[in-house]
């Protein structure tokens, strides 16, 4: 049960972070740092305290960035 509780609880972590450097980059005023193409990717390989929870982020912040490219390329840069 103790495995059971613990994959639970990191499965449930991963889905509340997936994708986090993407909608941080584009909903927060000056956290795309003039980025247009892949802001998330950019905003999780930054050095910063939390940079290992980012790292982890990446792969989900690529696979939004490449899905949001349709948005960035009519939206510009996000400052």
């Amino acid at each position: 049960m103790n495995y059971f509780l613990k994959l639970t609880v990191f499965c449930a972590t991963t889905l509340v972070l997936s994708g986090c450097g993407s909608i941080i980059s584009r909903t927060i005023p000056g956290q795309g740092h003039g980025s247009q193409y892949y802001p998330g990717v950019q905003w999780d390989v930054r050095d910063g305290p939390w940079r290992v929870l980012t790292i982890l982020d990446l792969p989900l912040s690529l696979v939004m960035d490449t899905l949001l490219l349709p948005v960035d390329a009519s939206h510009g840069p996000y400052e």
